[in-house]
């Protein structure tokens, strides 16, 4: 689909919002950019785009200027070739990617909100950058470390693709390619409280367009990352006690996973030196998408410092 093409088709989804390809950290992201205010940088995670948040984004630009990215590997952002330690997909290599972005539209300084993988992005964007990150809000996620640290059978079962995703290149990549709708309409609708209705159609025709197989594998690459080189940049800050230093909150889904298994207050206190704030939404994982009204308020409260 043509740069002109996939504007009108985002257009739908995010009036008055630009569309931009911007050559950053050695990669081209796209990203959804406007608004008005103090600057925001919005980060999507799997298996999705900046799309997620188009149902927040009106009631937040007109207090914020949004950056929207497409991840390196999702959506019509590169898909760099990654080598045996899969560097090019770690948490780092996507936080720079991030900074470089805002630094290219004039912003030294600035909130962050992620959700999912982007959510372990904005992470390793505030330990690796701190003086960049003004406030940093995670959605959905407890840290990568402590959650493959405490895997049980449960989170096992209900988490298989964190397992599936990381074997050894071609196998997960030929597996989803033999139905790869099916995949990710099943993967998207087990994580919701409503199932796959919770989807604007128009947003999950963006997912299943940008669903490709060199994105497939770009997204198995995330994953491998996340359990080889960013458990040892994670291992690394633990020992050295390095921590988030700017105010913190994070929000989950109480149908989650993260919420049956995990302590997200408590496991994100143990990352950041000042206390960490936040509480369970009435959703599953797809916070801005189900509930975007309750995100937005949330974000306009805590993204004020």
């Amino acid at each position: 689909m043509s740069t002109e093409s996939r504007g009108r088709a985002g257009a739908e989804l995010f009036a008055g919002l630009a569309l931009e390809k911007h050559n950053v950290n050695g990669v081209n992201l796209n990203a959804r950019y406007g608004g008005r205010g103090p600057p925001l940088l919005l980060l999507h995670g799997f298996p999705q785009t900046h799309a997620i948040w188009h149902k927040v984004a009106p009631q937040l630009a007109q207090r914020y200027t949004l950056v929207m990215p497409d991840l390196r590997g999702y959506g019509d952002s590169d898909k760099p070739v990654s080598g045996a330690d899969h560097a090019q997909y770690s948490k780092r290599s996507m936080a720079l990617d991030a900074v470089e972005l805002m630094r290219s539209l004039g912003f030294e300084r600035f909130f962050v909100c992620g959700h999912d993988r982007g959510g372990r992005v904005a992470h390793r964007l505030a330990l690796d950058h701190p003086q960049s990150v003004a406030a940093l809000m995670v959605l959905d996620i407890s840290p990568t470390l402590t959650m493959y640290g405490r895997t049980t059978m449960d989170f096992a079962s209900a988490y298989y693709h964190w397992f599936f995703l990381i074997q050894p290149a071609p196998l997960p990549e030929t597996l989803i390619a033999a139905d790869p709708i099916f995949y990710l309409r099943n993967k998207l609708g087990g994580w919701g409280s409503a199932g796959i209705s919770l989807f604007d159609p128009r947003a999950l025709a963006e997912y299943e367009r940008c669903f490709t197989p060199a994105a497939i594998h770009a997204m198995c690459e995330d994953y491998r990352a996340a359990a080889s080189i960013d458990l040892e940049h994670d291992r690394m800050d633990v020992q050295a006690n390095r921590r988030v230093e700017c105010p913190l909150r994070v929000l989950w889904g109480e149908r989650g996973v993260v919420n049956k298994l995990f302590t997200p207050i408590a496991d994100w206190q143990e990352r950041a030196s000042q206390r960490v704030t936040g509480h369970a939404t009435p959703t599953g994982h797809y916070i801005p998408e189900e509930a975007p009204e309750l995100l937005a308020a949330q974000m306009q409260s805590f993204f004020t410092h």
